[in-house]
Parts: C-alpha cells; sequence; structure tokens
C-alpha cells in the first residue's frame, strides 16, 4: 500500500521553510484517505492482517498509524473518518519499522535540494515507534534491511530491493497475512515484478496491490509457490499496461 497525500504535493512552499524537507508528512486528507483505506482492506479482503511493515518516512508512519486503527477498531460507525477517538484491539495485529521499504533514496525520487547534506535522514525509531497506536508495535521484530539504503542508489537498483523485501518478508512470515506500508514505486513493482510484461504508470495515494501465494509446511520447513498477482489494471489506485523496454526511469513522479 502507498501512504496517503503528502504536505508538499498540496503546498509546494512548504520544502522552503521545513526542517526535514526530505520526510513531508501527510495533510489531513491523506489521514482520512488512510483511514478510510483500512476500513476498506478490514471489509473486503476477506481475510484478516496480522503484520503491518512500514517505511519510516513520516508520511508511510502516519499512514500506517490510520490503517492499523481502521483494522484494530472497535464498533467504529461509517461516519468515523480518521483515527480521532476510535477505541482499538491492539492484539489484532503487530507493526514493526522496516527500512528495506523506504523511498527510493536517489534524485528520481527526492529533489537533491531538499536531500540531507550529510546523508543522514536522521530517522528516529523510538519516536516514530511512539506514533503507531499503542501496543500494537513488536518490539521483537529484527528488521531485514537494518539500516537506510546508500543516497544515490539507481532505480533499478531500489526495484530490485523492493523486490527483494516482498519476498524476504513473506518467507519470514509464511503462516501470516502482512500489509507492507511503502512508497509508490514500491507498490508499483509489487504488480510489475509478478507480472510478466507489465510496466506500471500510475499509483495513487492510498494505491494498494493484493498477492497470493501457495506455501505448504513440512515439519520446520515450508515451500513456496510464486506470486500471483490479484490486482487488476485500474482496480485499487493502480494503473499499469505492457511494458516498453526502453523504458528506464521511475514509474512516475513520486508526487
Amino acid at each position: 500500500m502507498r501512504h496517503g497525500d503528502r504536505i508538499d504535493s498540496l503546498e509546494p512552499l512548504w520544502v522552503t521553510t521545513a526542517t526535514r524537507p526530505w520526510d513531508p508528512p501527510l495533510v489531513e486528507a491523506g489521514r482520512i484517505r488512510a483511514f478510510c483505506t483500512g476500513r476498506k482492506l478490514k471489509t473486503d479482503l476477506g481475510f484478516p492482517i496480522h503484520r503491518v511493515f512500514v517505511s519510516p518516512f513520516l508520511r508511510c508512519i502516519q499512514t500506517a498509524s490510520e490503517v492499523v486503527s481502521a483494522l484494530c477498531a472497535v464498533d467504529d460507525g461509517p461516519d468515523v473518518v480518521s483515527s480521532r477517538g476510535v477505541t482499538i484491539d491492539s492484539s489484532k495485529l503487530k507493526v514493526s519499522i522496516e527500512y528495506g521499504l523506504c523511498e527510493m533514496l536517489n534524485r528520481e525520487a527526492i529533489r537533491s535540494d531538499c536531500a540531507p547534506k550529510d546523508g543522514n535522514f536522521g530517522f528516529n525509531i523510538s519516536e516514530l515507534e511512539a506514533m503507531l497506536p499503542t501496543g500494537t508495535v513488536d518490539h521483537a521484530v529484527k528488521p531485514v534491511y537494518e539500516e537506510l539504503p546508500q543516497w544515490e542508489e539507481t532505480v533499478m537498483g531500489a526495484r530490485t530491493r523492493y523486490e527483494q523485501i516482498i519476498k524476504a518478508l513473506t518467507d519470514k512470515y509464511p503462516s501470516e497475512n502482512l500489509l507492507l506500508v511503502t512508497h509508490g514505486e514500491g507498490v508499483g513493482v509489487s504488480v510489475s515484478a509478478f507480472l510478466k510484461d507489465i510496466s506500471v504508470y500510475e499509483v495513487e495515494y492510498c494505491a494498494y496491490s493484493q498477492l497470493r501465494r501457495s506455501v505448504v509446511h513440512e515439519k520446520k520447513s515450508f515451500t513456496a509457490g510464486e506470486f500471483e498477482v490479484l490486482t487488476h489494471n485500474g482496480q485499487s489506485g493502480i494503473s499499469y499496461c505492457s511494458a516498453n523496454p526502453m523504458a528506464t526511469g521511475a514509474m512516475y513522479d513520486e508526487k
């Protein structure tokens, strides 16, 4: 799932005064969109989400907070559009921050004048975890990527990373249903990496894909089949077409 509406998309001048111009928060509409998408997942999927993994960027943390609140909500009515005042059952799922789901760390996604000059993106994991719904964070989980990728990774390198983290997390938790809250390029890869000759050209805010695979458990090991993409073109905010082998740039503008 992609994060919700970010402030610098609505207010371009925000970056000129921001302390962390590379890490914009959501606007209120983004929070509402995230909560409502979480409710849609809860009602439409037909199965529970056991674990949520989220990029450390603020817009993704805020999106995950709303989505998790919606997934864990107790007696929330249709007139409730955000997590404010919502009672949750924190035993329903667990959340963890995963560096491997972070934004593409290159000029395709983050303008060079917005990137930190010293290359330190300054993520405080404890502070970010405190923004997630109380009781949902699993502190025992060891991240697949223990640190951020290096700045100026290539677009293809980032796409490979997204594909690898999807496989690594699902292999780590083969008996659980996972929700990965990430960035547009990562959501695009979740489709293009597992559908042959497909190029994703649009991923809307809070767009999400659905993947499925068979898992056969044998004593202490398991065998997993290939991923099947269940998301059709134009469904749940993702649009794709036949791939152009000459295309090498990012799938779309992050903003």
